[in-house]
């Protein structure tokens, strides 16, 4: 009974790993877009739920970065929101299905992933000093313990431990937590789109998230899940993008914010703690306890914002200083800096753009060389 207590513990650790990333985007989208709470909060633990019950492994569930960023920096309407989700599903939907995202993604070389998953890291890393700073102290005594914890204490739930002293600390310094709606209780259902909301939506939202769900939701995704569990048929890219193109078909018309998984929560649930379904599956249960419980949005809004910016650094490192990145031979290091690099400055399909023309070099280079060095 121990054992499985204690694996029930790290489990429900490793479940709160990725809220850093969870947390801040949705609540944003709802406290600054103003989208109704209930619906998004539901639609986060519907998708965790079935996430873990069909994978049976920690695969994450995030809000769609570029449309969550794009939502909270211009003036788009909730129905061009439900337009993106509903158009982003349909096209996920269709490259699962037909199997074109699979034979797309095992043409993607070694050393692109590698830049991207390290830029990855540096784009959540750079979103964890934003929250730190709001409360530089908090922040830093929050990632000092997780780090310790970690680091000497692996069997301790450290991000339940952080998240708990976070929640003292920031009731003791008055740390700020995430943004609130003006009534937390609101629950409605957006309006049908019409024509303008569909160009809309695709002109603004679904061109800029369909590059970065495809080369980090769903390719890298899949890409760190093997690393940590081996070979998983089941959590392949065409998985991946059916779950996500039927969540988002499902539930963004019913309110809901776009949704994917993500290679960055995957590593922030690993190394927190969990090793099954059974996490995304507690966390889902937890999210539709905060929907439907009066006060439970209150509750995850006094989470001090620098806390989670502590937990969202520990999930950067994972992400980004891989196994591969170490053992990358030298040739292949100037390909995985400009990706990265390219990856942090403007986004991951740049990114990848450059690090194909990068590798395509490298490989003509090192070829030229070999056949003269054979010529000689």
């Amino acid at each position: 009974m121990g054992s499985i207590g204690n694996r029930t513990v790290k489990e429900f650790s490793g479940a709160l790993g990725d809220i850093g990333t969870l947390l801040p985007l949705s609540l944003g989208a709802i406290g600054v877009a103003g989208l109704a709470p209930v619906p998004v909060l539901l639609g986060f633990a519907l998708f965790y739920i079935a996430t873990g019950l069909y994978y049976r492994l920690p695969v994450p569930v995030q809000p769609m970065k570029a449309v969550a960023a794009l939502l909270l920096t211009t003036q788009v309407s909730a129905q061009s929101l439900v337009a993106s989700g509903v158009l982003i599903g349909a096209i996920l939907l269709i490259l699962g299905s037909t199997g074109w995202i699979n034979r797309a993604a095992r043409l993607v070389p070694g050393s692109v992933l590698s830049g991207l998953q390290l830029g990855l890291g540096l784009l959540l890393a750079s979103m964890s000093l934003e929250l730190m700073t709001t409360s530089l102290p908090l922040g830093l005594l929050v990632l000092a313990l997780l780090a310790v914890t970690l680091k000497l204490f692996p069997s301790w739930p450290a991000a339940l431990l952080g998240l708990a002293v976070a929640m003292v600390l920031g009731a003791l310094l008055g740390s700020p937590g995430l943004p609130l709606p003006v009534d937390p209780a609101i629950f409605s259902m957006p309006e049908l789109p019409s024509m303008d909301d569909w160009q809309q939506g695709f002109s603004i939202l679904v061109l800029p998230q369909l590059a970065l769900t495809i080369t980090n939701a769903i390719v890298l995704t899949a890409l760190v899940v093997g690393d940590y569990f081996g070979d998983q048929s089941r959590v392949s890219p065409a998985r991946l993008s059916v779950t996500t193109g039927l969540a988002n078909l499902c539930l963004v018309p019913f309110g809901a914010l776009p949704m994917c998984h993500g290679a960055g929560g995957v590593a922030a649930h690993y190394r927190f703690g969990a090793r099954t379904g059974v996490a995304p599956v507690l966390l889902g249960v937890g999210l539709l306890l905060v929907a439907i419980v009066p006060g439970g949005l209150s509750f995850i809004a006094a989470v001090p914002a620098a806390g989670l910016g502590a937990l969202l650094m520990v999930a950067a490192v994972e992400l980004g200083l891989t196994r591969r990145l170490w053992t990358a031979k030298p040739s292949c290091w100037p390909v995985i800096g400009i990706t990265a690099l390219i990856t942090f400055w403007a986004d991951p399909f740049f990114g990848f753009l450059a690090g194909v023309a990068a590798e395509t070099f490298r490989t003509a280079w090192l070829r030229g060389r070999f056949n003269g060095v054979h010529q000689d």
